[in-house]
């Protein structure tokens, strides 16, 4: 199915506005969580200590940095599908964002792990 391009407020009856503040506050805690994990990987790619072998930082901390670029760009396509939804009084799609979240931190985890056990002796 074809997204609807039109703005929103062009698009079925306005809902309830307690819905769509929920819907406001859920985009924002997954942005809060994107930009913890920017931070993190910001950190890790520039204050760890080096490792002995040349770009173990930057393994450590661009897939953060890339998980919380990719994780804050879906919740917005979340937040906009769900609006439309409650706009046009249909279910709310199914959201891959606790997956996408759950398998990107435990890529990184063991990323880290790899480059911690074996970068420093």
């Amino acid at each position: 199915m074809a997204r609807d391009k039109r703005p929103l407020h062009e698009i079925g009856t306005e809902p309830d506005v307690r819905f769509s503040y929920a819907n406001e506050r859920t985009f924002l805690a997954w942005n809060r969580t994107a930009m913890a994990l920017i931070a993190t990987g910001l950190a890790a790619a520039s204050v760890l200590p080096e490792f002995s072998f040349g770009g173990g930082r930057k393994i450590i901390g661009v897939p953060l940095i890339t998980l919380g670029a990719l994780l804050s760009m879906t919740s917005f396509w979340r937040w906009d599908a769900n609006e439309r939804a409650m706009r046009e009084q249909r279910p709310l799609p199914a959201s891959n964002l606790p997956k996408l979240l759950a398998i990107g931190v435990t890529l990184a985890a063991i990323i880290a792990a790899v480059v911690a056990s074996i970068g420093t002796q």
